[in-house]
């Protein structure tokens, strides 16, 4: 069995990351990190991503745990992306990060994670990133 986890270089990505290699480490699973891309990012911004997942790739091999990091190019929105692979995959675990909201915000949940937790082929786990 796999964790899917969805990443993006921002605290929640991180959040979300740290969690789901906690988990793959803890259940002995592999880690699958899934990067949903738009297409349309300057050259900059994916270096910077590329950039980003390689310090993803070396961290998690210096920790020994067996992952794979699939970018995907969105035909599909990020909730679609995140389950279809945990539909492939069969994954045990999706884990994802939230954003910190406002008390009015918070009777809100974003889209993308509202689809993920009502749709998942497994259980859900949602992180929120240190509070600073």
């Amino acid at each position: 069995m796999s964790i899917v986890v969805g990443y993006l270089v921002t605290p929640e990505g991180q959040a979300a990351l740290d969690t789901a290699t906690a988990e793959a480490e803890r259940r002995q699973e592999r880690l699958l990190v899934v990067v949903s891309g738009r297409g349309d990012e300057s050259d900059e911004q994916r270096h910077e991503l590329d950039r980003a997942l390689d310090e993803v790739r070396a961290a998690l091999d210096t920790r020994g745990v067996p992952h794979e990091v699939r970018a995907i190019a969105r035909g599909r929105d990020v909730a679609e992306d995140l389950i279809g692979t945990a539909e492939e995959v069969g994954a045990s675990l999706i884990v994802i990060g939230l954003r910190r909201r406002s008390p009015v915000g918070k009777l809100i949940l974003g889209a993308n994670a509202q689809r993920i937790l009502l749709d998942a082929p497994c259980p859900v786990l949602a992180v929120k990133p240190d509070a600073t």
